[in-house]
């Protein structure tokens, strides 16, 4: 792993949130501040590729970096936010609905979060 994907790696991994490229660049610009947005970008696809980070795609908004490790995502349709969560994995069904030609799956369940509901309430009110 050359220094950047290492750093890379560790920033992504680390975050409590879902890094965006231009995030990952202003970070890593702080410790090396002559790296390219280009070098962010093609690190980014490598780790991605190699199964090491996953890429989180939302229609709308900037794509997002992830841990590899197994689990879900909800987003708000009103305020796009992100959010970790674990539901019970489908792995099995699908093997045994799809087959052999099944790889892998992202699920991301859209909703309404707390503080978008609340200001509809409030909104509705006025």
């Amino acid at each position: 792993m050359t220094k950047y994907e290492k750093e890379i790696y560790k920033l992504v991994t680390q975050s409590t949130q879902h890094l965006t490229v231009e995030q990952v660049f202003l970070e890593l610009k702080k410790c090396y501040p002559a790296v390219a947005l280009a070098t962010i970008y093609n690190n980014l696809n490598k780790l991605c590729e190699a199964g090491m980070l996953r890429r989180i795609s939302v229609e709308g908004s900037a794509d997002r970096y992830d841990r590899s490790m197994k689990h879900d995502h909800t987003v708000c349709s009103k305020c796009g936010r992100l959010t970790d969560v674990c539901f019970e994995d489908l792995t099995d069904s699908l093997k045994r609905q799809l087959g052999d030609g099944f790889l892998f799956y992202d699920l991301k369940v859209y909703y309404l979060c707390a503080e978008c509901r609340r200001k509809a309430e409030q909104e509705s009110r006025e």
